[in-house]
C-alpha cells in the first residue's frame, strides 16, 4: 500500500543506517537500526505507523539537507506512493 507519509527509504546493512524521505520532501538518517527492524519496515502494511511506532523516538538521527551527496545516491531506494 503506498504510504501518504513516506516517499523513500533506503537501508544500508553494514551502516545500520535507514534514510527515509517524506512526502514534505524531508530526509533523515536514523542509526543503529537492526536489519530486521529496517526488513519489517519495508513490508509493513503501513509505512508511517511502524515508523510512527518502532522507529521514530527509538534511534538517533540527523536531518539530511540538499547537499548531501551520499543522500542523493541511494542505494535500494524504494519508492512508496
Amino acid at each position: 500500500m503506498p504510504s501518504t507519509v513516506i516517499r523513500h527509504f533506503s537501508y544500508r546493512p553494514e551502516k545500520r543506517a535507514l534514510d527515509v524521505e517524506f512526502v514534505s520532501g524531508r530526509r533523515y538518517r536514523y542509526f543503529g537500526v537492526p536489519e530486521g527492524i529496517a526488513s519489517q519496515f519495508a513490508s509493513a502494511f503501513s509505512k508511517g505507523r511502524f515508523f510512527n511506532t518502532r522507529i521514530r523516538d527509538d534511534y538517533p538521527f540527523e536531518e539530511l539537507d540538499g547537499d548531501d551527496a551520499e543522500a542523493d545516491a541511494w542505494a535500494l531506494v524504494q519508492a512508496y506512493g
